[in-house]
């Protein structure tokens, strides 16, 4: 898909099928109006039987210290994500994902500190594939703690992709690889002709909706 410099020209049915052919979208600033189109020679990915937790994030994660909730603060965590000096998230971009949310084809899990969002991921749904875009931490391992969510709410609504789109050490750490380009659109289509559901019916996270349980370019914010 060509670059595109015209608000009026890209529509989230065209951001989807972006997505589809395995390409992703990226700005250079915030106030960037154009979108540029992005397809790595070597793709991130985090395997969904091998996320990593580590005993002090498990600690953490059993301390009770933290609340999880499901695309009730979608907006906010965008915005948390593009909120930084350097961004690849213009307002375009971010007025898309919010269409998508509205839509059904993009989520957030938040992570809350009492009444305050600490932490977040979002991204983007489409067949058995989800692919992340974003993630924020103001406290210390709360990103990590709403992709262990992620991670455990995917293997239950039946996906087969979780897309990071680049490895970063942070990922790294966590249990995420890089594949080729091909073995990438290979998981790409095969995951595309599935289904799954990010909010599947009877789910219930593994600390009932607090982070005291079993347990995406810009490496400190994007998934990928």
């Amino acid at each position: 898909m060509p670059r595109k410099t015209r608000r009026e020209d890209l529509t989230p049915k065209d951001l989807l099928a972006a997505y589809a052919t395995g390409i992703f979208p990226m700005a250079q600033a915030r106030d960037d109006p154009d979108i540029h189109w992005v397809d790595p020679r070597q793709r991130g990915i985090l395997p969904l039987d091998g996320f990593h937790t580590s005993r002090s994030l498990s600690r953490r994660m059993r301390s009770g210290a933290f609340r999880i909730t499901v695309d009730t603060a979608f907006a906010e965590v965008v915005a948390a994500c593009a909120d930084r000096p350097e961004t690849w998230i213009s307002l375009r971009i971010q007025s898309l994902y919010l269409q998508l949310f509205q839509l059904g084809q993009a989520h957030s899990i938040e992570v809350w500190q009492e009444n305050r969002l600490v932490g977040g991921v979002y991204g983007v749904t489409l067949g058995a594939a989800f692919f992340g875009e974003s993630m924020f931490s103001h406290v210390t391992d709360a990103s990590k703690i709403a992709l262990a969510h992620t991670v455990d709410r995917l293997r239950a609504g039946g996906f087969r992709l979780f897309d990071t789109q680049f490895l970063t050490p942070h990922l790294a750490s966590l249990g995420g690889v890089e594949i080729p380009r091909a073995a990438y659109r290979q998981r790409l289509a095969l995951a595309l002709q599935g289904t799954a559901q990010f909010q599947p019916e009877g789910y219930s996270s593994p600390a009932a909706s607090s982070a005291g349980a079993s347990g995406r370019m810009q490496a400190s914010t994007q998934t990928s």
